[in-house]
């Protein structure tokens, strides 16, 4: 193999690259082109009709815009007011909820550190000088021939 291919190969672990996964983006960039496009012209030619209008109609499209701008300070004040409660709902969340759940949980990983010590001090230590004592025997009394494997 060349230096090429080798460079070319998926990492292993790595999903299978998919063909038309390339032409799926480029469809979707050629179509944003295309919306973008039709809007800026259809913007471009309601300036343009604005402006050989009379005033009459400009001043109509000026109180629409302005009604419509109103809406959407409306809509995004109560967006934020939403927001606010939401956040304060979440820090009292943390104080009242998630720190009594954090503190008890180091209390229980104190527990369990202390216990799994006092087994390895008080269990799990004597077991295995016992075995190790147990195995000491068996092997010297295999040597003397008093046991056989």
């Amino acid at each position: 193999m060349n230096k090429m291919s080798e460079s070319s190969q998926p990492l292993p672990g790595t999903p299978p690259a998919d063909p038309n996964a390339n032409m799926i983006d480029k469809r979707k960039l050629v179509w944003g082109i295309i919306i973008f496009l039709l809007v800026m012209a259809a913007s471009i030619y309601g300036i343009y009709s604005l402006v050989k209008a009379g005033p009459d109609a400009t001043s109509q499209v000026r109180d629409i815009f302005i009604i419509v701008l109103a809406f959407e300070s409306f809509i995004i004040g109560v967006a934020l007011v939403i927001l606010v409660i939401q956040l304060a709902a979440l820090t009292n969340m943390l104080q009242n909820e998630i720190k009594p759940i954090i503190s008890n949980t180091r209390e229980t990983i104190d527990t369990v550190k202390g216990t799994a010590d006092f087994l390895s001090k008080r269990a799990v230590k004597p077991v295995i000088a016992a075995n190790s004592y147990m195995a000491g025997a068996k092997k010297l009394f295999e040597i003397l021939g008093i046991l056989k494997k």
